[in-house]
C-alpha cells in the first residue's frame, strides 16, 4: 500500500508513527475480543448464566464507544502521552483485577468501565488524530491500514488467551495479559510524544465546517450514527457467541477460538481492500457489497449443526471475517466528507459512540434471548435484520446517497 506524506518530514517517521498507533488499537481492540473466549470458562467458574457474562462484553463495548468523545477531549487537553499512557494502566489494570473477583457488577466495573475506558484511550480516536498530522494525501488509506488493528488484535489474541486458559485456566490468563499491559505502559511514556504529536501536516479547514451541535442537528449525522448502531447490532450479537455456539456443535475449543481469530485475521484484509475501494467506486455500493457478505457468513454458522463442519467454518471465517469492521472506513470517510473543519474531531468520535452503544445492546439482548429461548436461532435473526437495516440507510438517506455516490476522480 502506498501512502504518500510531505516531503518535508521523512516517510520512515510517518510509517514509524503509524506502525505505533496500529500496534496499540491492535492491543485495545485484540484485548475486547479476547472476551468470547472468555464467554464459557468464566461461566463454568463462577457459575452464572450466559446474560450475565455477556453484560460485561455489553459494558465494555458500550463503554469503549462512549469513551471516545472523552479520550478525543482529553487527548486535546493533555496529549497523547498522558492519554496512550494512562489508557494502558487502565486496560490492564481493569483485566488484571478481574482475575480476583467474583460477582458480575465487580466485572462489569474491571473489565468494562475501567478496561473500556482504556482501550478507547489507546484506540482509533487519538490514532485518528496522530495519524491526520503525519499523512496528506491517501489519508484514507492510513485510516484503513490502522483500522486493520481490529483484525490482527483478533487474530493474534483471541487464540493467545484461549492457550492461556488451558495452561494457567481464566484467572491465570487474565492476570498475565493485564500484567503484560501494565508494563507495556512504561516504556510506552518513555516515547518521543512531543515529535509524535506535532507531525509535518497542517489542520485543513481548522476555522471553517460546522460545530457538533451544528451537525448533530442534521439528518446524515444521525443516519451514519444509525449505521454504526445497526451494524454492532448486528455483528456483535454473532460475534461474542460464535466460539462457544462452534464448541457446543462439537468444535474444539482451541479449534474454535482459532477460527474465530482467523475470522478477525481476515478483516485486515476486508479494511484494506474496502478503504480502497472506497475511495475509487461508489460507496453505497461497496457498504452494501460488505453487508451481504456478512449475511452469507452468519448464515453459515447458524446452519453449522446441518451441514459439513469444515464447510459451515470456512464459510463463517471468510464471509464474516471479510466483512468484519469493514464499514468504519466507509463511515470515517463519509463523515469526513460530510463535516470536514473545526468540529471534525468531535464530531467523528460521536458519530463512532453508535457503535459501542450498538455492540453493547446487540451483545446484551442476545445473551438475554440465549437464556429465554434455551437457542441461537433468535440471536441469528436479530443478526440478519439489524445488519439489513444499516444497509439501507447507505441507500436511502439523500444526503449519504449524494456523498456516497462521488468518487475519487469525480
Amino acid at each position: 500500500m502506498s501512502v504518500e506524506v510531505p516531503a518535508t518530514r521523512s516517510a520512515a517517521a510517518a510509517v514509524a508513527v503509524l506502525l505505533l498507533v496500529f500496534a496499540l488499537f491492535t492491543l485495545a481492540r485484540g484485548m475486547i475480543e479476547t472476551w468470547p473466549v472468555f464467554l464459557s470458562p468464566v461461566q463454568s467458574g463462577l457459575g452464572w448464566g450466559r446474560a450475565g457474562v455477556a453484560s460485561v462484553y455489553s459494558v465494555l463495548m458500550m463503554v469503549f464507544g462512549l469513551g471516545g468523545v472523552l479520550t478525543g477531549l482529553a487527548h486535546d487537553r493533555f496529549g497523547p502521552r498522558a492519554v496512550y499512557t494512562v489508557g494502558l494502566l487502565m486496560l490492564g489494570g481493569g483485566f488484571f483485577a478481574a482475575s480476583r473477583l467474583e460477582s458480575v457488577w465487580q466485572f462489569h466495573l474491571a473489565v468494562g468501565v475501567c478496561g473500556g475506558l482504556g482501550a478507547a484511550a489507546i484506540g482509533m480516536v487519538p490514532a485518528q488524530s496522530l495519524i491526520s498530522r503525519w499523512f496528506d494525501r491517501n489519508l484514507a488509506a492510513a485510516m484503513a491500514f490502522a483500522s486493520a488493528g481490529l483484525g490482527f488484535g483478533t487474530l493474534c489474541l483471541a487464540p493467545l488467551s484461549q492457550v492461556l486458559i488451558d495452561a494457567f485456566e481464566w484467572r491465570g490468563a487474565l492476570e498475565i495479559m493485564g500484567a503484560a499491559i501494565v508494563v507495556l505502559a512504561g516504556a510506552v511514556v518513555l516515547l518521543p510524544w512531543r515529535r509524535i504529536a506535532v507531525g509535518p501536516v497542517r489542520p485543513v479547514g481548522a476555522s471553517g465546517g460546522p460545530s457538533l451541535r451544528e451537525a448533530a442537528s442534521g439528518r446524515a449525522f444521525w443516519a451514519l450514527w444509525g449505521a454504526f448502531f445497526a451494524t454492532s447490532v448486528g455483528m456483535y450479537a454473532v460475534s461474542l457467541q460464535s466460539v462457544t455456539y462452534m464448541v457446543e456443535n462439537g468444535m474444539d475449543p482451541l479449534d474454535a477460538a482459532t477460527a474465530f481469530g482467523v475470522a478477525g485475521g481476515l478483516s485486515i484484509v476486508g479494511m484494506l481492500v474496502t478503504g480502497i475501494a472506497a475511495d475509487r467506486w461508489d460507496r453505497r455500493v461497496i457498504a452494501v457489497l460488505s453487508y451481504g457478505l456478512g449475511m452469507i457468513g452468519i448464515l453459515a454458522l447458524w446452519l453449522l449443526p446441518w451441514l459439513p463442519v469444515a464447510t459451515a467454518v470456512l464459510v463463517f471465517v471468510a464471509c464474516f471475517g471479510l466483512s468484519l469492521g469493514v464499514r468504519s472506513p466507509v463511515i470515517a470517510t463519509l463523515a469526513a466528507q460530510l463535516f470536514r473543519g473545526r468540529g471534525m474531531a468531535s464530531i467523528y468520535g460521536s458519530i463512532q459512540t453508535g457503535q459501542g452503544i450498538g455492540a453493547a445492546a446487540g451483545t446484551w439482548i442476545a445473551g438475554g434471548l440465549h437464556d429465554a429461548t434455551g437457542g441461537y436461532g433468535a440471536t441469528f435473526i436479530l443478526s440478519l435484520a439489524a445488519l439489513f437495516v444499516a444497509a439501507a440507510l447507505f441507500w436511502f438517506v439523500p444526503e449519504i446517497r449524494h456523498v456516497g455516490a462521488r468518487t475519487r476522480g469525480s
